[in-house]
């Protein structure tokens, strides 16, 4: 059954008195502008092409948020299926990234001993978590493992990649003029 015009311009009365809401809501479940106004538009979309359903006299902001979470839920869904989902920890892992490998030609230039030395003569407070989250470990794990606050231990790896950077940057120089 389709809706009749009389029903089309109620819902949307309806949805103009609602559509800031709406809008607020998109973005609370996609944390993106663009993907907000796309999940605001696929909702509205299907709030006018389903007008007769909708039961005049019941709550219908409810119901049009439940057709954007469902709408929402479904698009997820077929993101995972498609491994696009991108994990947005605080420790900025990809997750169900394929197998796609990248090519570095870094260990024609310096090789491993090398490296190992620069990090061997790191303090201990930087080399230790460095070489923690260099074996796999998360952040959170090596931050319990030692015991120190989370920020800390983000901000000593950090810290430990910037002197790794300008150690090796020297011996390279060094190198050069040797």
């Amino acid at each position: 059954m389709k809706a009749t015009k009389k029903q089309q311009k109620e819902i949307q009365d309806l949805l103009s008195t609602i559509t800031n809401s709406l809008r607020a809501f998109s973005l609370k479940l996609t944390g993106n502008l663009n993907d907000a106004e796309d999940l605001y538009q696929d909702t509205a979309l299907r709030i006018m092409t389903n007008a007769e359903k909708y039961n005049p006299g019941t709550n219908f902001k409810a119901w049009a948020v439940t057709i954007m979470r469902n709408i929402f839920i479904n698009n997820y869904r077929k993101k995972v299926r498609r491994n696009l989902i991108i994990d947005q920890t605080p420790n900025n892992y990809y997750i169900n990234s394929g197998n796609k490998t990248v090519l570095n030609d870094g260990e024609n230039d310096v090789t491993f001993s090398e490296l190992q030395e620069l990090v061997d003569r790191l303090q201990d407070d930087f080399r230790v978590p460095f070489l923690m989250a260099y074996q796999g470990y998360k952040y959170d794990e090596i931050a319990e493992q030692l015991g120190s606050p989370l920020g800390t231990i983000k901000s000593r790896i950090f810290f430990a990649r910037k002197k790794l950077q300008k150690m090796y940057e020297e011996a390279m120089r060094e190198k050069v003029v040797a």
